[in-house]
C-alpha cells in the first residue's frame, strides 16, 4: 500500500467511525455504534504502527495533502492548507494516541454500558482521537491550531457529557474559558511567526530561526524585547492552558466531573500532553530564547510541586489522580525548561501508560464499589478485585518511579537534566522536583493503601444528610467485567517494561534525529549520555540515589499514617489546620478568579450597561436626540395655529427681519 495513502488512513478512520456512531447511532445501535469506533482506532493504531517501522527505515515525510486557499500576492503570499510531518517525533506520537484510545474504547464499552448516551460517547471519543493526531501529524501552524482548538471543543463535549449535573456543565464550561486564555496568547504567537516570517510551515519558520532571533519588538514604547522570547513565550502560554501549568490549571481537576474514560484518555495521556509535544516540536525556536527556557522551567517547577501538595488532602479517588497528572505535566515542562526535550516526550510517552492505567483501574473501583469515589469509604478491596488490585499497583509503581518501572527512567532522567542544566531557575527546579518525588510517593500509596488495604469501609457510605445507611451502597464489591479489565493488563505491560527498552534509543541514541535542535550551549543530554551505561545499571546506581530513599519514605510514610496508625493524619490535620484549609482551598486560586476576573468582568458588564448603553446610547443617542427633536417641534408649533392673521404676522414679521439683516448688510 502507498505510504501516503496510510498517512490519510490514520486520522480518517476515527473520524469514519465517529460520523457513524454519532449521526447513525440510533440505526447501527449500540453494538453497531463501539464496533465501527472500535474498528476505527484499531485500523489506525495499525496504520501508525506499520508508518513507525518505515520511519525507522529511514524514510520520512513533510509535505502538503490539500491546499485550502492561497490569497495575497508574490510579495506577501498566504498558504493555507493541510500537511503531514511523518518523523520519529510524530510516529511516537501517533503510536501513543492511537494505542492508548484503542484501550479507552474497549473499556467504555464496560463503563458506559447502562448509559443512555452510549453512542453519543463513542462518537465523542473517536472524534477526539481525529483531532489529536491531526495536531500531532500536522506540518505547519494553521493544522496545529485547527487540532489545538479541536480537541479543546471534543473535551467541553465530553467534560459536560452529563448535561443534567450543573457540576458537569460549571467544570466544562471552566475548562472552555481557561484554555481560551492560553489559547489567545499561542494565536498570538501564530500570529508574529506569521508577520515575521511571511509563512505558516514548521520547515520554512525554522530555517528563518536566525533571522528572527535577531529582531526585536517594542511592546510599550521604548521598550525593546527579543522577538523570538515573545514568540516562545506567547506559544508557552497556550501550551499552559493545554498542558494545565499553573496558574491556568484551575480546570483539569474539576474535568473528572466527565465519564472516567475521558479522564484517562484526554487528562491523562493525549490532550493534556499536546502542550509539552509543541513546545518539543517548537525546539528549534526554543533553543533561541534563553528567558523563555527560563519561564518554562520555573512554571513547570511550581506545577510539579505545588500541585502534588495538593494530591495529599483529596478524598475523590479521580481527583488524586487528577493533581497526580498537573504535577507530572509539570515535570515534563521542567524537561523542556532545561533543553531536554527528547528527556520531557519520553516521560510523556511512559506517563500516557502508567497514568491511563491508573484512571481506568480508578474507574473499575468506582464500578466495583457501586459508584462510589470516597476512597475515605473504600478499604480492603484487593481481596474483591485481584486484578484492578495488581494492576493499580503496578501504575502506582511505575509513578512514584520504582526502579527499573518505566515511570524511574524518565523521571530520574528529568530530575538529572534539571541538575545539570544552568539556566536562572534550575536550582529551584531541582529542588522542586526532588521534594515532588516524595509527594508523590505519598499521595499515590495513601490512595492505594485506603483503597485497597486496611479494613473494609464500604459499607458506611454517608446519605445526604450525613446519615450512615447500611444499605445505601449494598453489595460487596466486586471485580470489573472482561472488557474492564483486558485493558488494565494491556495497560500494565508497557507500565513496566517501556522504560527499560526505550531509554537508550530515545534519549542517547539516534531515535529522534532532527526532530529535536538542543543548542551547543545546552548540554545536559551530552553529560547524561556520558555517564550512561545501560538501563540495568542506571536502575540499580538508582537505588543508591537521593529520590529512590525519598519515594521509599513517602511510600513508609503513607504505609504508617493510613493503614498503622489512622490517628497521626486527623491529629496533623488539627494541629496544621491554617496549611489544611489553604491545600483543601486550592490555595484559594478558583476563589480568587472568580472574585477578580468574573467579579470584574461583571463589574465591567454593568458598566458598560449603565454607563455606556442606558446613559450613553439610551440616554443620550435615542433619547436625547427624540427629546431634541420634540423641543423644536413644539416650538415650531406655536407658529402651526391655523388662523390666517397669525400667518400674515408670521410673514410680514419675517419680511422686516430678512430686510433688517439686508440692509446692515449693504452698511458693513
Amino acid at each position: 500500500m502507498d505510504m501516503h495513502m496510510l498517512y490519510l488512513i490514520v486520522p480518517l478512520a476515527p473520524l469514519l467511525g465517529a460520523i457513524l456512531a454519532g449521526f447513525f447511532g440510533k440505526t447501527i445501535g449500540r453494538s453497531g455504534a463501539h464496533t465501527v469506533t472500535i474498528l476505527g482506532v484499531a485500523v489506525s493504531f495499525i496504520a501508525s504502527f506499520l508508518i513507525y517501522q518505515d520511519v525507522q527505515a529511514g524514510h520520512t515525510y513533510n509535505g502538503t495533502v490539500y491546499t485550502w486557499m492561497e490569497t495575497g500576492d508574490a510579495l506577501a503570499r498566504l498558504k493555507l492548507e493541510v500537511g503531514f510531518l511523518i518523523d520519529p517525533l510524530t510516529v511516537m506520537m501517533m503510536l501513543v494516541v492511537t494505542f492508548v484510545s484503542l484501550m479507552v474504547h474497549i473499556y467504555t464499552i464496560g463503563y458506559m454500558a447502562d448509559d443512555p448516551g452510549y453512542q453519543r460517547f463513542f462518537s465523542y471519543i473517536s472524534l477526539f482521537t481525529f483531532a489529536m493526531l491531526m495536531l500531532v501529524m500536522s506540518n505547519n501552524f494553521l493544522q496545529l491550531f485547527f487540532g489545538w482548538e479541536a480537541v479543546g471543543l471534543v473535551s467541553y463535549l465530553l467534560i459536560g457529557f452529563w448535561y443534567t449535573r450543573p457540576t458537569a456543565i460549571h467544570a466544562n464550561l471552566k475548562a472552555f474559558m481557561v484554555n481560551r486564555v492560553g489559547d489567545f496568547g499561542f494565536i498570538l504567537g501564530i500570529a508574529l511567526i506569521f508577520a515575521y516570517s511571511g509563512t505558516m510551515r514548521y520547515d520554512e519558520v525554522f530555517a528563518l530561526r536566525e533571522q528572527l532571533a535577531g529582531q526585536s519588538i517594542e511592546l510599550f514604547a521604548g521598550t525593546p524585547w527579543m522577538l523570538i522570547s515573545v514568540i516562545c513565550i506567547c506559544l508557552f502560554i497556550g501550551a499552559m492552558g493545554k498542558s494545565a501549568q499553573f496558574p491556568l490549571h484551575v480546570w483539569l481537576p474539576d474535568s473528572m466531573e466527565g465519564p472516567t474514560p475521558i479522564s484517562a484518555l484526554i487528562h491523562a495521556a493525549t490532550m493534556v500532553t499536546a502542550g509539552i509535544f509543541m513546545v518539543a516540536r517548537m525546539s528549534p525556536l526554543f533553543e533561541m530564547s534563553e528567558a523563555a527556557l527560563s519561564f518554562v522551567l520555573v512554571i513547570g517547577a511550581i506545577t510539579a510541586l505545588f500541585m502534588g501538595f495538593l494530591g495529599m488532602v483529596q478524598n475523590d479517588i479521580k481527583r488524586v489522580v487528577a493533581y497526580s497528572t498537573l504535577s507530572q505535566l509539570g515535570y515534563m515542562t521542567v524537561a523542556l525548561g532545561a533543553s531536554a526535550y527528547s528527556v520531557a516526550v519520553f516521560h510523556l510517552m511512559t506517563h500516557a501508560f502508567f497514568k491511563a492505567l491508573l484512571f481506568l483501574g480508578a474507574g473499575s473501583v468506582i464500578i466495583g464499589c457501586h459508584h462510589n469515589q470516597d476512597i475515605r469509604y473504600m478499604g480492603g478491596l484487593w481481596k474483591h478485585m485481584k486484578i484492578t488490585w495488581i494492576t493499580t499497583l503496578i501504575g502506582s509503581l511505575a509513578l512514584i518511579g520504582t526502579p527499573f518501572m518505566s515511570g524511574f527512567y524518565s523521571k530520574d532522567s528529568i530530575i538529572e537534566a534539571v541538575h545539570l542544566s544552568h539556566l536562572p531557575g534550575a536550582s529551584f527546579a531541582y529542588i522542586a522536583v526532588v521534594a515532588g518525588v516524595f509527594v508523590t510517593a505519598f499521595y499515590s500509596f495513601r490512595m492505594y493503601f485506603l483503597v485497597f488495604h486496611g479494613n473494609e469501609r464500604y459499607d458506611q457510605v454517608p446519605h445526604a444528610h450525613g446519615q450512615h445507611d447500611d444499605h445505601h451502597h449494598a453489595g460487596t464489591p466486586h471485580e470489573s467485567p472482561w472488557v474492564v479489565w483486558l485493558p488494565l493488563v494491556a495497560l500494565a505491560i508497557p507500565s513496566v517494561i517501556i522504560g527499560f527498552m526505550a531509554i537508550e534509543p530515545m534519549l542517547f541514541g539516534d531515535y529522534f534525529k532532527d526532530s529535536i535542535v538542543i543548542a551547543p550551549a545546552h548540554g545536559a543530554l551530552e553529560t547524561m549520555k556520558e555517564e550512561f551505561h545501560g538501563a540495568a545499571a542506571m536502575a540499580f546506581h538508582g537505588m543508591t540515589q537521593l529520590p529512590f530513599f525519598l519515594a521509599l519514605a513517602g511510600v513508609l510514610l503513607a504505609w504508617f499514617f493510613y493503614l498503622k496508625r489512622p490517628e497521626i493524619p486527623l491529629l496533623l490535620m488539627t494541629v496544621f489546620k491554617p496549611i489544611h484549609t489553604l491545600l483543601e482551598n486550592k490555595y484559594y486560586l478558583d476563589k480568587f478568579n472568580e472574585w477578580f476576573f468574573a467579579g470584574g468582568a461583571r463589574l465591567l458588564g454593568r458598566g458598560l450597561w449603565k454607563g455606556g448603553d442606558q446613559m450613553l446610547i439610551d440616554g443620550l443617542a435615542v433619547n436625547g436626540s427624540a427629546k431634541v427633536v420634540g423641543w423644536i417641534s413644539s416650538v415650531v408649533r406655536l407658529f402651526q395655529s391655523g388662523y390666517i392673521y397669525q400667518y400674515a404676522f408670521s410673514m410680514i414679521f419675517g419680511v422686516f427681519i430678512f430686510l433688517t439683516l439686508l440692509l446692515f448688510g449693504k452698511t458693513m
